[in-house]
């Protein structure tokens, strides 16, 4: 068992172990008890009633979250010379080809999210045991490997994310920062939680959602009513 500072206990002390928060009341317990340095980031944790070992149950999907997730997020775009003018017009950090490859082969790695076209994925493959391990390898799947440049690179730095189920049927999601409106939060609560729906496995079988917690950085795990938030509307 993790050792927990005096801090954390006495917030988890706080909480009303019989109860199921609503969001806002979940969210408001997160902001009320933040007494960090820095502004903490809100994340959802899902359990599915998922085994992602068989091919049917496995769960991966990526959203665009309407309120954004608070941050910057830095891109590098791996991709032929006809295309780095576009890129860099688009707003990516950084743009190249294989000299980009060799610097993340030598280490640097200080960007958020990878962008390559298919004509470099070739020269790309041997990034995968350094990529791989972080989430940060483009794929088709996650949007990250296109020709559509300019598109990827806008959806990204407007909060896309790509989301999956873990193996032990977890699904962990950043929503925003603990210093957006409740609101905020919640819409893009409610919006992860209509992209999962909409996205169950076929293999799915009995109770899909299992429990839902929301908890901020340094913050403990805050068990969430499914059923308010499912009823809960997008204004």
């Amino acid at each position: 068992m993790p050792k927990h500072s005096r801090r954390f206990l006495s917030i988890l002390d706080k909480l009303d172990k019989n109860l199921l928060y609503s969001p806002d009341e979940a969210l408001q317990f997160l902001k009320y008890h933040s007494n960090t340095n820095f502004i903490e980031t809100v994340e959802a944790h899902i359990a599915l009633g998922l085994d992602p070992k068989y091919a049917d149950q496995q769960l991966r999907s990526t959203i665009i979250l309407p309120k954004g997730l608070g941050k910057s997020i830095k891109i590098v775009v791996i991709t032929q010379d006809n295309k780095f003018s576009e890129a860099l017009d688009s707003g990516a950090d950084i743009v190249g080809s294989d000299d980009v490859i060799d610097d993340i082969l030598n280490g640097n790695l200080n960007f958020d999210k990878l962008i390559a076209t298919p004509d470099m994925m070739l020269n790309i493959a041997k990034l995968g045991r350094i990529l791989g391990p972080r989430g940060l390898m483009p794929s088709p799947k996650s949007g990250t490997v296109t020709t559509d440049v300019r598109n990827a690179i806008s959806e990204f730095k407007a909060g896309k994310l790509e989301y999956k189920v873990d193996r032990t049927g977890i699904v962990h999601v950043p929503i925003g920062k603990l210093n957006f409106e409740i609101n905020d939060l919640v819409y893009n609560l409610k919006t992860l939680q209509e992209s999962i729906d909409k996205n169950r496995p076929s293999g799915s079988k009995g109770k899909y959602w299992k429990s839902l917690y929301l908890s901020s950085t340094m913050g403990p795990g805050i068990p969430v009513n499914i059923a308010l938030l499912r009823d809960s509307k997008l204004v």
